[in-house]
C-alpha cells in the first residue's frame, strides 16, 4: 500500500492522497499518517467546495478546490486569498488538510456545499500574531507559534448552528485541534495534533 506524506502533498500538489478508513486501520501506519484523516477517498466526479465569508471586511469565497482526486489550483488560490491576514492582506498558503476538514465539518452538519462558513479568522502573518499577543485583553489565548501562523488553523462559526453543535460535529471528525470559545462566539479548528480545549 501507498502512503502519502506532508513532504509528498508539497511535492505533488495536485494528488489528493487516496486514504480510506480501512487501510488507516488495517495497514499500521504511522502516526503522521492519522494527520491526514480529514482526506477520504474521492469518488469518481466528486467535488469538494467551500464557502466562505469574512465577518471583518463581509468579503466571501465559493470555490472548488477538489474535483475527481486532484486538487483544483484556482480554487485553492480562491481559498487562500480569502483566508488571508484580513489585518495585513497577507497571502498564505493555507494547508489543504484544513480546507478538507473544513469540508467535512460542513458534511458533518448536513448543510448544503454553498453554506458559507463565517471566518472569524484564517491566516495570521507573525506581525498579527504578535500584536495580538502584545494587546492581551480577549487575545490572551492567542499562542506564539500558532496553528493560524501556518496556514493550518481557523477560527470560525455557521449561521443557525449552535456553537455548542459547531464543536461537537468538530470533534467528532478528530482532525485536529478544537477550540471552543462560546464568549467571543467561535470554534476554533486546526491541523495540528488531536486536542481540545
Amino acid at each position: 500500500m501507498q502512503t502519502t506524506t506532508d513532504a509528498q502533498l508539497v511535492s505533488e500538489p495536485s494528488r489528493i492522497p487516496d486514504i480510506s478508513r480501512r487501510a488507516l486501520m488495517g495497514g499500521g501506519l504511522v502516526a503522521g499518517a492519522a494527520a491526514l484523516m480529514p482526506f477520504p477517498a474521492m469518488a469518481a466526479g466528486a467535488e469538494w467546495r467551500l464557502a466562505i465569508r469574512n465577518v471583518h471586511n463581509n468579503e466571501s469565497v465559493d470555490a472548488v478546490f477538489a474535483r475527481a482526486g486532484r486538487f483544483v489550483p484556482e480554487g485553492l488560490a480562491e481559498l487562500n486569498h480569502g483566508l488571508r491576514d484580513w489585518r495585513t492582506g497577507e497571502v498564505f498558503q493555507m494547508d489543504r488538510r484544513l480546507l478538507a476538514l473544513l469540508a467535512n465539518l460542513r458534511a458533518k452538519l448536513d448543510l448544503p456545499g454553498r453554506q458559507k462558513i463565517d471566518l472569524i479568522s484564517g491566516y495570521r502573518s507573525p506581525h498579527t500574531n504578535a500584536a495580538l499577543r502584545a494587546r492581551g485583553g480577549e487575545h490572551t489565548g492567542v499562542a506564539t507559534r500558532s496553528q493560524h501562523m501556518l496556514g493550518k488553523a481557523t477560527d470560525i462559526m455557521v449561521p443557525g448552528i449552535s456553537l455548542d453543535k459547531l464543536r461537537g460535529a468538530a470533534l467528532a471528525l478528530g482532525g485536529g485541534g478544537v477550540g471552543y470559545y462560546p464568549r467571543d462566539g467561535f470554534v476554533h479548528v486546526d491541523t495540528g495534533r488531536v486536542r481540545h480545549w
